[in-house]
Order: C-alpha cells, then sequence, then structure tokens
C-alpha cells in the first residue's frame, strides 16, 4: 500500500506538470490560433525571473507565484504587440517569427547567464510513506496546478472578461461592432497565457532547474499534451495532461525515465492516429 500511495502521488505530479506548462500554450493556441514556438522560452523565462527575484532577497514563494508571472506576462503582452498582431491569420509567418524569438531568448540568456544550470532548492522538505519518503513539494506542485485550471474556468465562465475573451475569438467583428477592442483583447489574452507559462516555469524550477534551452524540453510536451486535448482548452489539457502523464509515470517506475519519455511519445503518437481532431474533437465537446 505505501508503494501504490508513493506512485499515485508521483502520477498526480506527473500530470499537474504537464497541466501546468500547458495550460498557457492551449489559451494561446486554443483562443487566438497562434503556435508560439517560444513557449518554452516563456517557460525558462519564469524560471529565471524566479531565481533572480530569490538571489536578491524576495521571498521564494513571492518569486515564484508574483514576480515571475509578472515578467512574463509584461513581456508576452509586448511582444504580441510588436510581433503577433502584425500575424494573424497567417500561420507559417507566425511559426517562423516566434522561432526566430525562441533563438533569441535563447542566445539572451546563454549571454546573461551562461550556460550552466542554475536552481533554487525545493522548500518544504519530505514527508515519509511508510518504507519511503517524497518531496513535499510535489504535492504543492498539485495544488497550484488545481488552484490553476479551476480559476481559468471561473474566469472564462463566469466573468464578463471571459464571456467578452471567447466571443471575441469566435467572432472579432461583431465583437467590435458591440463596442470591444479586440485589439485589447488579444494583447490581454496573449499576456495571461504567457504569464501562466511563466508561472509554470518557476513552479517547476526547483525541480527541474534552469538553463537556456530547457524549453526544447518544455515545449515538445506542451505541443503533445495540446495537440492530443483537442479544442477544447480546459477540458483537453486536463484529459491530456491525464493520460500522458499517468503513461510517462508508469512507465518510467517500471523502466526508466527515458523509456518514459518513450512512451509518452508512442501513446501520443497512437491517440493522434486514432483521434485526428483530439480527446475533445471525440469527447467533451461542449466543455470549454
Amino acid at each position: 500500500m505505501d508503494l501504490v500511495a508513493l506512485l499515485t502521488i508521483q502520477v498526480l505530479y506527473a500530470i499537474a506538470s504537464l497541466a501546468l506548462i500547458s495550460v498557457g500554450l492551449a489559451i494561446i493556441f486554443g483562443m487566438m490560433r497562434v503556435i508560439n514556438l517560444a513557449h518554452g522560452e516563456f517557460l525558462m523565462l519564469g524560471g529565471y525571473a524566479a531565481i533572480v527575484a530569490t538571489n536578491h532577497g524576495t521571498s521564494i514563494w513571492i518569486a515564484m507565484l508574483v514576480v515571475a508571472p509578472i515578467v512574463v506576462g509584461l513581456i508576452g503582452v509586448i511582444v504580441e504587440r510588436t510581433i503577433i498582431r502584425f500575424l494573424y491569420g497567417r500561420m507559417i509567418d507566425t511559426m517562423l517569427a516566434t522561432w526566430g524569438l525562441s533563438l533569441f531568448l535563447v542566445g539572451l540568456t546563454t549571454a546573461i547567464f551562461g550556460n550552466t544550470t542554475v536552481g533554487i532548492s525545493a522548500p518544504l522538505g519530505s514527508f515519509q510513506i511508510g518504507a519511503y519518503r517524497t518531496s513535499v513539494y510535489t504535492l504543492f506542485v498539485i495544488a497550484v496546478a488545481v488552484v490553476v485550471l479551476a480559476a481559468i474556468f471561473a474566469l472564462m465562465r463566469w466573468t464578463r472578461l471571459g464571456l467578452i475573451a471567447r466571443g471575441t475569438m469566435q467572432n472579432a467583428n461583431m465583437a467590435a461592432a458591440l463596442g470591444v477592442n479586440p485589439s485589447r483583447v488579444y494583447a490581454i489574452t496573449f499576456g495571461v497565457g504567457a504569464a501562466l507559462s511563466g508561472l509554470a516555469g518557476a513552479v517547476l524550477a526547483p525541480v527541474s532547474g534552469v538553463f537556456p534551452t530547457i524549453g526544447v524540453a518544455y515545449v515538445a510536451k506542451s505541443f503533445i499534451t495540446v495537440i492530443g486535448g483537442g479544442a477544447a482548452i480546459l477540458s483537453g489539457t486536463v484529459s491530456a495532461s491525464a493520460l500522458f502523464g499517468t503513461i510517462n509515470q508508469i512507465a518510467t517506475f517500471v523502466t526508466t525515465p527515458v523509456f518514459g519519455e518513450v512512451t509518452l511519445l508512442a501513446a501520443a503518437i497512437v491517440l493522434i492516429r486514432l483521434l485526428p481532431q483530439g480527446i475533445t474533437g471525440r469527447f467533451f465537446r461542449r466543455g470549454l
């Protein structure tokens, strides 16, 4: 039973991690149809923002939960205003532009921080499960994922801002006729997606560390999760994270972490072959 409890926590942690790193991309891609190849670098910037703030005396909790999302959210708004806003409806051009942005951010952070891994110690210590010990921080990551997903659901479902955002993405001309400024909505939506990416990168920094090219690993898993989930932002992200996180963690537990990653990729290939529109293309069609 102790081993089952430990494995359950690790599976939930894997699901929470996938959901956190994917939900920002899901918002940007699902609502704006923008393929942001710099998404991994937004996660990386969130990690660096938290580490720099912590090294300058800021509480680790403030650094992770406040400083990182604000910094990366502002960067996201600047990127949308200076690059993305001119490329809506031009998917290939958007991919090339965000790929170039990705390379620029990797080069910039390498020049500033070097190419070595930096990090901050995971707080909260550990706890005992029978003969096993595991970090309390894994429970914190799970809790953050639950709170973030619940907050997004509440915002999109029950607030005027969420209604305006969904309406603008569905029909920008009609929204403009009703007095909404679509340009401002696009900037806020992109900024929120970037802020969530920064939050995820900061929360995972004590676990994985941060280095300039870590975004490559993040963006691959994020795109796999978002595409596997389908069109629905939250239900797609949650369902794909649950499927891929469970498969990845069980395969890792039985074999090795490398084989776990291979199994995740194989599961994604099979899923997309069977469900080309993603999980929510077949199920949860009315989900948010």
